[in-house]
């Protein structure tokens, strides 16, 4: 079992929330599946507790790694102190990693450098590594342009060079991945899935958010913005933080579903909502894994809602058994079962049953609305559409004030004049400043958990 830290691996548990009662002829079934692992590492998604050559010197194979790649192309040299807090953050970050974890330190300009340690190979943190990799740091310069796909699989080929489990990147951007085709970046990121999981920062507000949210979303990591650079130390460190405390790679979210029933999707719905639908990898006759990456303490949702056959008034079935799987190393052997939970469908007569909605079911349906509509009113706002703009964006914040989502209800306050947030009436502002857009795109799909 690969870990960052040095306690042992968390203890999961599944909790499954759903309305099982269909009316007769109904065949949807909802349910939030609740993931919680405590007992491991520091941080995560929703924190259950606060938590010769020395780099040529190998490390176990049971042990975390992680490949920092810094965005060098000219334009981090305007102004001339991004530069400056990109190197400061990146040394933070080195503060932070745990001694006994493998990490390099990666260059991207149109092309990518290993600039620490520099051999083609990852580096022990230790006293004397770090030292050296945030002297090498002082020697990265702003020069060239931005093929972030470069970046990625030069931090893939590092990683491959050690046996370690927990593989996890951090990238930083400052602009649009201009010098390779975007065929070229969904490759590298069709490459890297599944081999490491990767958070990405753009700083300043010159890059593109869907470039940026792709390689999150693609390898399983949190997406951001950093407008002003001075805070991008306080970023890294607590991106690193969070890293130290991931403790199980490669969690699968496996669904097993009897003969005529339909996975009609997988989305994770907190602490942000991501589609996992089309990722899918055949278990077994009847199942399939959904990947989750990797885990330390902490808790997340996710929604799940499949298609059963019809049935008659009193009748029941299970309609999905939910399981949180280990795979077999190389995929020799069984997956080691973390955690197990039942989604069930009972037909009834009654109406006052059947038709009730599930509390968690409802406020993550709100939430993943929510998400779609700012990114549709966003998009309509560039288009030029200004009145589809208004009511997607009037949507958001009727959804945004209804469940509580008092983060986005401000961001999206700064893109919109709220005159009535309960009926989602809203005047476009004239005036927006582009960090605040971007910011609101970046964070659109964040999510609050319901009120228990």
């Amino acid at each position: 079992m690969a870990n960052f830290s040095k306690s042992q691996q968390p203890q999961f548990s599944v909790d499954v929330y759903q309305n099982a009662y269909l009316p007769e002829g109904g065949r949807e079934v909802n349910a939030i599946v609740t993931v919680t692992a405590i007992g491991g590492g520091t941080t995560g998604g929703v924190p259950l507790a606060r938590s010769a050559d020395a780099s040529a010197a190998p490390a176990p194979a049971s042990g975390g790694a992680v490949v920092l790649m810094v965005d060098c192309s000219g334009s981090m040299e305007y102004p001339p102190t991004k530069m400056r807090n990109a190197r400061d953050a990146t040394a933070a970050a080195i503060d932070t990693l745990r001694d006994g974890t493998l990490f390099a330190v990666v260059a991207g300009t149109h092309v990518a450098k290993d600039v620490y340690p520099g051999n083609g190979r990852l580096a022990t943190a230790d006293h004397l590594t770090k030292a050296q990799a945030k002297k090498a740091l002082r020697g990265l310069g702003a020069g060239g342009g931005t093929a972030i796909g470069t970046w990625l699989r030069l931090a893939d080929r590092l990683f491959d060079t050690a046996g370690a489990g927990l593989r996890h990147g951090i990238l930083l951007t400052d602009g649009r991945n201009e010098h390779e085709a975007p065929e070229a970046l969904r490759a590298a990121l069709d490459a890297c899935a599944g081999r490491f999981t990767c958070d990405a920062r753009g700083v300043g507000t010159d890059w593109e958010v869907k470039e940026v949210t792709a390689v999150a979303s693609a390898l399983l990591g949190t997406a951001d913005i950093v407008a002003d650079p001075a805070g991008l130390a306080a970023d890294f460190t607590r991106m690193m933080e969070n890293a130290m405390g991931k403790e199980v790679a490669d969690v699968a979210l496996r669904l097993w579903t009897p003969v005529d029933t339909e996975i009609l999707f997988v989305k994770q719905v907190a602490p942000a909502v991501a589609d996992l639908s089309g990722r899918r990898t055949e278990a077994g006759p009847r199942a399939g894994d959904y990947p989750t990456g990797s885990w330390g303490d902490e808790s997340r949702d996710y929604h799940v809602c499949v298609r059963v056959p019809q049935a008659r008034i009193g009748q029941e079935m299970l309609a999905a058994r939910v399981s949180l799987v280990l795979p077999a190393p190389s995929g020799e052997g069984a997956a080691q079962t973390l955690a197990q939970g039942l989604v069930r469908a009972v037909w009834t007569d009654d109406m006052v049953a059947s038709t009730a909605m599930n509390p968690q079911v409802a406020h993550y349906t709100g939430q993943a609305e929510l998400a779609r509509v700012i990114q549709q009113g966003l998009d309509a706002r560039k288009a030029g559409d200004l009145d589809g703009a208004t009511a997607k964006l009037g949507r958001a914040v009727q959804l945004a004030s209804a469940s509580g989502n008092e983060d986005t209800a401000k961001l999206l306050s700064k893109v919109v004049d709220v005159v009535d947030a309960a009926t989602g009436t809203v005047r476009l502002k004239a005036k927006v400043a582009e960090a605040d857009e971007m910011t609101l795109e970046t964070r659109s799909t964040k999510t609050v958990r319901v009120k228990k």
